[in-house]
């Protein structure tokens, strides 16, 4: 019998609720205090996110020389763009980009738990350390980017990148079509994690 991995935005909610009910019962108890709460809170809203991912991913995406040194050296790219703070902490050792294109699509998932590159993506979503979807994304990685919505023509090739300890991954996804007159503050705003992560593209907007 084959294992199902059903990608529900629902959870997501869900999950977040839970989340805030715990955090309200530890605080009440004196085992949080509010203050630790809003400080770990503000650093993932404020430093350590998904916006700063985008804004690499833009900078690529207007500077094909600077795509290549981030393809190349990642750490060294990312310090070019001098971000407030180090991204190279916690969670971000060993950081490197890999690039979709017209003949590839790429995957990121972490096998043995839920290796993932806070600084540049923020939090890993619930789904992410799902071992049903860390197992399929090895094993049939086209069926789990159908279940997300991304269609891999059968003629491009997906790469599967594991995270870990020793690696942290992230996708460069393709530019998409007729953006030419954005600037790279807007293109950074059409970046998501989930493209970030291979398991969505960037669509421009309306």
């Amino acid at each position: 019998m084959n294992e199902l991995f059903q990608y529900d935005p629902d959870r997501e909610t869900e999950r977040a609720a839970k989340v805030r009910a715990l955090e309200a019962l530890l605080i009440k108890k004196g085992v949080l205090g509010s203050d630790s709460v809003d400080a770990v809170l503000n650093h993932f809203e404020t430093v350590a996110g998904p916006f700063n991912g985008a804004r690499i991913v833009a900078r690529a995406w207007m500077d094909a020389q600077y795509k290549q040194r981030l393809l190349e050296d990642t750490p060294k790219a990312i310090r070019e763009l001098n971000f407030p703070v180090g991204m190279d902490g916690a969670e971000g050792e060993h950081m490197k980009a890999v690039a979709n294109s017209e003949t590839v699509h790429n995957l990121v998932i972490c096998t043995l738990c839920s290796c993932y590159p806070w600084p540049v993506l923020g939090l890993p979503p619930y789904w992410y350390k799902d071992p049903v979807f860390r197992s399929r994304g090895v094993r049939e990685p086209r069926a789990v980017l159908s279940e997300f919505g991304v269609a891999v023509p059968a003629d491009k090739e997906v790469r599967v990148w594991d995270s870990s300890a020793q690696i942290r991954w992230f996708v460069i996804p393709e530019r998409p079509a007729n953006t030419a007159h954005l600037s790279e503050e807007q293109l950074a705003a059409l970046v998501t994690p989930e493209a970030m992560m291979g398991v969505a593209l960037v669509c421009a907007p309306a």
